[in-house]
Parts: C-alpha cells; sequence; structure tokens
C-alpha cells in the first residue's frame, strides 16, 4: 500500500507566444494537455508502471491566464479501485504583482488504468488517504466513480438509440 502523498507531483510553467489562442490568454487545449501529463505522472508514481489515461472527467476553467503568467501544477492520486484510479489535478496562477498570491484557474478528475508489461490491465496498489483533506477526496472519488459510471449508462442507451434510427 501507497499513501497518497507518495503520488504527488507540483510542476510550474512559464505562459509562452506559443502558448496562446486568439484572445492572448493560454489555449485551453493546452492546459489540457498539462494537466494529462502531470496527472500521468502522478499516477505512475503511484503504480511504478505504465499508465494511460482512461477519461477525463469535469475539467472546469474558471480564470484565463495571460502571456507572462506562472502556472502551477498540482496531481496526486485521490483513490484506487479495481483497476483503475482517480487523479485529481489543480491548477494555479501568478501574474503581475508576484505577490499576491495564486489564483485558482483550473480542477480537474481523470481516470487511469495501469499497464502490464504485456499491455493488459494491471491492478494498481491501493492508497492510503492520511490527512482530512486526502481522506475527503478519497471520499469523494467514490461518489464522482458512481456518477461517471451512471453516467455511462445514459450514454450507451441514447448511442443505441440513435444508432437504431434511420
Amino acid at each position: 500500500m501507497k499513501t497518497v502523498k507518495d503520488s504527488y507531483v507540483e510542476t510550474n510553467e512559464i505562459v509562452q507566444p506559443g502558448d496562446l489562442n486568439i484572445n492572448n490568454t493560454l489555449f485551453g487545449g493546452h492546459l489540457v494537455a498539462l494537466v494529462d501529463k502531470i496527472a500521468a505522472i502522478s499516477a505512475f508514481k503511484h503504480c511504478d508502471m505504465p499508465c494511460v489515461t482512461h477519461s477525463i472527467d469535469h475539467l472546469s476553467f474558471k480564470k484565463s491566464v495571460p502571456q507572462g503568467s506562472l502556472i502551477t501544477l498540482r496531481a496526486s492520486v485521490n483513490r484506487v479501485f479495481k483497476s483503475s484510479m482517480e487523479v485529481g489535478v489543480k491548477v494555479t496562477m501568478r501574474y503581475g504583482s508576484w505577490g499576491k498570491g495564486e489564483t485558482h484557474v483550473c480542477s480537474a478528475y481523470l481516470t487511469f488504468v495501469a499497464l502490464s508489461k504485456t499491455g493488459e490491465k494491471a491492478i494498481p496498489p491501493q492508497i492510503e488517504a492520511e490527512t482530512p483533506t486526502e481522506l475527503r477526496r478519497y471520499k469523494h472519488a467514490k461518489l464522482r466513480r458512481e456518477m461517471r459510471l451512471k453516467l455511462q449508462d445514459i450514454y450507451q442507451e441514447i448511442h443505441q438509440d440513435n444508432s437504431n434510427e434511420d
């Protein structure tokens, strides 16, 4: 068994001109790629084996990020299920007057699957939540998983209904 802090990863990026969209703020797709990358590193640290993204859930953009901003991405495994795990990512920024602290930019929950040497699903080690925050995230990860599974059933039903139409 591993702890949440064993999976913790933090990195920083400076928003450069090549990272910008038509509004001269950080391109959302670029931020999604950074979120996916740090989450994959966190999952890998937890499992000590390759992991692949299964889904990205509830990625919400709260603030635009201007050029020159320092963004900080933090990730850790929230909970492990049978063959998958949820990784939470929080992104903050500092811009302009650096002494004013961080602004919350984005949060996301990603589901990863660990892979064996043969490329099959592997069973990741269980995780132990130790702090009150980790315990809250652990509890909420189960609720999010239940919602994801219900939503998956709804999407399958909709897909079947659409495929039966002419």
